[in-house]
């Protein structure tokens, strides 16, 4: 089961201070979603609403159509789950399962036994108790065993070690394969786990500033390499997002799809071209002014 979700021209603020303005953008639903964006655009923010955390300042959120905020049928096809957890820290381990089998619907308890397992879980333990990597496999558990239409993971498995959160990869498209659903996934860890996401959603300062397709975002950046004075002609008029300089050697990376005959025109230059990876386009896209490439 796949949920459509809308946003249109989506506001949020606190007091004097604007988290998100006139935001909008589709999902028709049943793909991976990535949501990126530095510390403090507004990621969190934009998730909870979705979730039906917090409710709009102004705009519109609709998913299958209808708004999610204090929305009883909708809340229980949308899981939600934060790095930070959100989960009573005075309940057993297995008494948090039991409370998410209430929750939703779609509830998976044999596909919870075997994660419980396979992250060796211990059920008799209260959740204060928990290590942080025993938090995050608890919540990542939560959110897959839940088969929400929409599943979310907000950082959800920053306190897993690296084995753990290939792991978590595996199971997630394993199981996006198995039964079809929306996935939103916001994060930081953009090499590892972009390779996932069918459509990105970058965030910066509160604004939308793309969504596109993840193989389409990507052939729009390229990266330049060669004499200096090679690669400051063939990058004249397009848009040019960093240089670096070594010597003689030059590499300017541009956004913007190059036509063949400036591919060929690169070559005959004695150009290297090469890919830029969604983590480069996404650090070039939200640079601040001043920082280091």
């Amino acid at each position: 089961m796949t949920l459509p979700v809308e946003v249109s021209h989506l506001q949020l603020r606190y007091g004097s201070f604007t988290a998100l303005e006139d935001i909008s953008f589709k999902l028709k639903g049943g793909k991976i979603y990535g949501l990126l964006g530095r510390n403090g655009s507004g990621k969190t923010s934009l998730l909870s609403i979705l979730a039906s955390y917090r409710e709009q300042s102004g705009g519109n959120v609709a998913i299958d159509g209808e708004a999610p905020f204090e929305n009883a049928r909708i809340m229980e096809q949308v899981c939600f789950v934060q790095e930070s957890g959100h989960m009573p820290e005075t309940l057993y381990v297995r008494d948090v399962l039991k409370l998410a089998a209430s929750c939703w619907q779609n509830w998976d308890a044999d596909y919870a036994d075997r994660l419980i397992r396979q992250y060796e879980l211990p059920l008799k333990k209260r959740v204060a108790s928990l290590s942080r990597g025993m938090k995050s496999a608890l919540g990542v558990t939560l959110g897959l065993a839940s088969r929400a239409p929409v599943t979310i993971f907000d950082e959800a498995y920053l306190g897993m070690d690296a084995p753990s959160r290939y792991t978590f990869y595996e199971e997630l498209l394993n199981d996006y394969m198995e039964a079809p659903r929306t996935f939103i996934l916001s994060t930081h860890l953009i090499e590892e786990v972009g390779s996932l996401f069918e459509e990105v959603l970058i965030l910066d300062k509160g604004r939308l500033l793309m969504h596109e397709e993840t193989e389409a975002l990507r052939a729009r950046g390229a990266s330049i390499t060669g004499p200096s004075d090679s690669v400051d002609r063939f990058v004249s008029g397009l848009t040019v997002l960093g240089q670096q300089k070594l010597g003689k050697t030059k590499s300017a990376t541009v956004f913007g799809e190059l036509t063949e005959q400036k591919r060929k025109a690169a070559l005959a230059e004695g150009l290297e071209l090469g890919p830029v990876s969604l983590q480069d386009l996404f650090v070039h896209l939200t640079k601040k002014r001043g920082d280091e490439l």
